[in-house]
C-alpha cells in the first residue's frame, strides 16, 4: 500500500508547478520519504524567492518600458526589495569628466543622518572602484570597518561608515560594455552580502543600465531638439528681422499690417497706418558716409521707440523709410504718437564719431475709422499721401488723412 505521504507529496508538487509555493509538507520522520518531504518544502521555499525576485525584476522592466526616469525605478526597487535583500541604503553614482571622476546621483537611506550627500565626487583613479570596472563583476565588502582600517584614505568609505553602514555590495553599471556608473547596497549588519545576492543585484543594475543608455539617448535626444528649436528661432527672427535696426522687415511690417486690417475690420475699431521718413537723408549719408547713415538710422529708431506704447509695431519699410501701426489708432492718437516721435528726433542731435548731427523726421498718417473695408494698398496710399504733404509743408511736421 502506498503511502499516503506520497500522495501528499504529489499533490504538492502538482501545485509547485502551477506556481502555488505556499504548500504544507507533514514533518517529522527520519526515512527516506520524510527526507523528500523536507527537500520538496526547500524547493518550494526557493522557487518562492527566485519567483518574488523574477516579479519584481518584472515590474523594474515594465517601468522602463513605461518611460520612468531612472530617479523613479530606483524609488520602485528601494521600496520593494527589502523584503528580499538585505539593504539599508542604496547609492548610485556616475562616471563623469571622461570617466575621471564618480559621482553621487542618487541615494536614499534609513540612517538618520545621510554623510555621503547627493553630488559628492571623487577621482576615480587610485580608488577600488577601478577593480571593479576592470572586471566588470559586482564586489562584496562584509566588514566596512575593517576595509576602512586598510584603506584609511578612503573618503567615501569613511563617511558610509559613519552612516552606520557596515556591509556593502558594489555593482557596475554598463553600457555597450562600457562602465558608466556604479549602484551601491548597503546594510547596517556586517557579514551581510553572499554570492547568492550577487546575481540578483546584478540583474538589477543590468537593468538599470538600460534605463541609463535610455536616458542618455533621451537626453542626446532632446539637445540635438533644443538646438534645432534654436536654431529655427534663429533663422525665423533673421528672416522677419531687419538686420540694421533690428525692426520688422518690410515683408514682415506689411503682413503685420494686413492682419491689423483685418482685425480693425472684424472689431469695428479704428487703426493708423504712420509712415516716417528721415528728413534731407541722402545729403547726410553723403557727407558722413554710409557706415555713419546706418549709424543715424539706428539711432533714429531707437528714440522713435522709446516714444510708442507696448502695443504699437514698428518696422523698417526700406532706406530711411519706417512704418508704425497704431491699433487702436484713432486721429487723436495717430496724431499724439506722430508728434512724440517728431519731438524725440529733433529734440538733440545724433552724435556719430563724434561729429553731432541734426536729424528731423516727417510723417504722415493714414487712419481707418467708418465702416469700410480698407485693403493693405489704400492704407498705405493714404498715409504717402499724408507723408507727402509732410515733407511739402516743410518737414519736421506730420500730417494724417482719413480713410
Amino acid at each position: 500500500m502506498e503511502d499516503d505521504r506520497i500522495a501528499r507529496y504529489r499533490e504538492a508538487a502538482e501545485r509547485l508547478r502551477v506556481g502555488h509555493f505556499d504548500i504544507s509538507i507533514p514533518g517529522g520522520g527520519e526515512d527516506e520519504i520524510s527526507r523528500l518531504g523536507e527537500a520538496l518544502e526547500n524547493l518550494a521555499g526557493t522557487l518562492k524567492e527566485q519567483s518574488e525576485q523574477a516579479a519584481m525584476l518584472a515590474r523594474i522592466t515594465q517601468k522602463i518600458n513605461e518611460g520612468l526616469v531612472l530617479e523613479e525605478v530606483l524609488d520602485q526597487v528601494y521600496e520593494n526589495f527589502s523584503t528580499l535583500i538585505p539593504y539599508h541604503r542604496i547609492g548610485l553614482a556616475l562616471l563623469e569628466d571622461g570617466k575621471k571622476t564618480v559621482r553621487a546621483h542618487w541615494a536614499r537611506s534609513e540612517a538618520e543622518e545621510v554623510k555621503l550627500p547627493l553630488g559628492y565626487s571623487a577621482r576615480l583613479a587610485g580608488s577600488s572602484l577601478e577593480e571593479v570596472i576592470r572586471t566588470g563583476q559586482p564586489r562584496i565588502l562584509n566588514d566596512l570597518e575593517a576595509y576602512l582600517e586598510q584603506h584609511p584614505g578612503s573618503d567615501s568609505t569613511r563617511k558610509i561608515v559613519e552612516e552606520g553602514m557596515r556591509s556593502s555590495l558594489t555593482c557596475p553599471l554598463q553600457i555597450m560594455g562600457q562602465a558608466v556608473g556604479f549602484l551601491f547596497f548597503s546594510s547596517m549588519e556586517k557579514g551581510t552580502y553572499s554570492e547568492v545576492h550577487q546575481e540578483l543585484f546584478a540583474r538589477i543594475a543590468r537593468q538599470l543600465s538600460v534605463i541609463l543608455e535610455k536616458g542618455r539617448l533621451y537626453q542626446g535626444l532632446m539637445e540635438l531638439t533644443d538646438e534645432l528649436k534654436t536654431a529655427q528661432k534663429a533663422l525665423k527672427y533673421e528672416a522677419t528681422r531687419d538686420s540694421l535696426t533690428d525692426l520688422w522687415n518690410r515683408r514682415s511690417i506689411l503682413d503685420l499690417l494686413k492682419r491689423e486690417l483685418a482685425r480693425a475690420d472684424r472689431e469695428e475699431m479704428p487703426l493708423s497706418a504712420v509712415m516716417i521718413d528721415v528728413d534731407e537723408f541722402k545729403p547726410i549719408n553723403d557727407r558722413i558716409g554710409h557706415a555713419a547713415g546706418d549709424e543715424v538710422l539706428r539711432q533714429v529708431t531707437r528714440r522713435v521707440a522709446s516714444t510708442l506704447r507696448s502695443s504699437d509695431i514698428f518696422g523698417r519699410l526700406g532706406g530711411e523709410e519706417f512704418l508704425i501701426i497704431l491699433y487702436p489708432g484713432d486721429e487723436q492718437t495717430a496724431v499724439e504718437v506722430m508728434e512724440r516721435a517728431r519731438r524725440a528726433c529733433a529734440a538733440r542731435p545724433v552724435t556719430v564719431d563724434g561729429e553731432d548731427i541734426a536729424v528731423t523726421v516727417s510723417l504722415g498718417a493714414g487712419i481707418t475709422v467708418g465702416p469700410e473695408v480698407v485693403d493693405l494698398p489704400t492704407i498705405l496710399k493714404i498715409a504717402d499721401r499724408a507723408l507727402y504733404r509732410a515733407k511739402n509743408g516743410g518737414r519736421n511736421r506730420s500730417e494724417f488723412e482719413v480713410a
